[in-house]
C-alpha cells in the first residue's frame, strides 16, 4: 500500500487540535504552529503510517482478523463501509465496556442477535404474540446497533485499528490488558505511549478519517491476497513434486500387483 506525503496534505492530515488542548507527550510529532493550531511533522506521520501498513498486512496474511473502531460521529459512517469492504469487524457506537475482556459475555450477545434474525428468517418470529414481537424487535434493533459490527467476530482480534486514541480510551485499555497490538491515529490532544503504531495525524477531519482508514482495508486486503498467492504456489509444487515421486507405469511387470 502505498502512501504520499502529497496524500496526507491534500486530507489536512497535518492539522492537530488549538495550542491550548494538547498532550506534552506529542511534542516530539508536531513540527509548529499556526494560527493558534499545532501543525503535525508529516516525516514522522508517514514513516510510522507505513510501518502500521506493513505490520496490518502481515497479521492479515496470517489469517488473523483486525478490528476497526471509531465511534465520534464523523467517523461512524466511514468506519462501517470501509470494514465492510474488506470484510472486517467493527465497532462505530459507544465501545460496550468488556467487550474485548469479558468477550465470552458479549459473544451471548451477539449469537442472541443472530438467532433473532433466523427467527426472522425461517417463520418463528411470525408465530410469536403481537405483544413478543415488538419486544424482540426492541432487543433486535438495540443488539443490531451495538452488536451488528462484530457479528462475525468469533475470537478476539489479531490487532485493533482506532481512530482518536483520546475518545477510544476504553478499548486502548481492554486491548493492551490482553495483549491485542493497537495501530491508532493519535492527535495532538492524545497520548502516544502504550501503542504499537501510533500515527500523529489529524483524527477530525473527515478527509483525513477516509484517507487512514481506507489505506489500513487496502493493507488488509492486500495481506489475504498474498497469502492466497502463497497457499496456491504451494499447492502447485505439491503436485509437481507428487508428479515427480509417483512410480512411472514402466516399473515392474505389468499386471502383477501384491497378491
Amino acid at each position: 500500500v502505498s502512501v504520499t506525503m502529497k496524500e496526507l496534505l491534500e486530507a489536512g492530515v497535518h492539522f492537530g487540535h488549538q495550542t491550548k488542548r494538547w498532550n506534552p507527550k506529542m511534542k516530539e510529532f508536531i513540527f509548529g504552529q499556526r494560527n493558534g493550531i499545532y501543525i503535525i511533522d508529516l516525516q514522522k506521520t508517514i514513516k510510522i503510517f507505513k510501518e502500521a501498513l506493513q505490520f496490518v498486512k502481515g497479521i492479515a496474511e496470517a489469517e488473523k482478523h483486525i478490528l476497526f473502531v471509531g465511534t465520534k460521529k464523523q467517523a461512524q459512517d466511514i468506519i462501517r463501509e470501509t470494514a465492510g469492504r474488506c470484510e472486517c469487524s467493527y465497532v462505530n457506537q459507544r465501545w460496550l465496556g468488556g467487550l474485548l475482556t469479558n468477550f465470552g459475555v458479549v459473544r451471548g450477545s451477539v449469537e442472541k442477535l443472530i438467532e433473532l434474525d433466523e427467527m426472522k428468517e425461517d417463520g418463528r418470529w411470525e408465530l410469536l404474540s403481537k405483544k413478543d414481537q415488538s419486544k424482540m424487535e426492541k432487543l433486535h434493533k438495540k443488539l443490531s446497533k451495538n452488536l451488528g459490527g462484530i457479528r462475525n467476530m468469533t475470537a478476539l482480534p489479531g490487532a485493533m485499528f482506532v481512530i482518536d486514541s483520546a475518545k477510544e480510551e476504553i478499548a486502548l485499555v481492554e486491548a493492551q490488558k490482553l495483549g491485542i497490538p493497537i495501530v491508532a491515529v493519535v492527535d495532538t490532544n492524545g497520548n502516544p505511549e502504550n501503542i504499537d503504531y501510533p500515527i500523529p495525524g489529524n483524527d477530525d477531519a473527515v478527509r483525513a478519517i477516509e484517507l487512514f482508514t481506507s489505506k489500513v482495508a487496502e493493507a488488509v486486503i492486500e495481506g489475504r491476497k498474498s497469502r492466497l498467492e502463497k497457499e496456491m504456489e504451494a499447492s502447485k509444487k505439491e503436485e509437481v513434486t507428487g508428479t515427480e515421486g509417483a512410480p512411472s507405469s514402466k516399473e515392474g511387470p505389468p499386471g502383477i500387483g501384491k497378491g
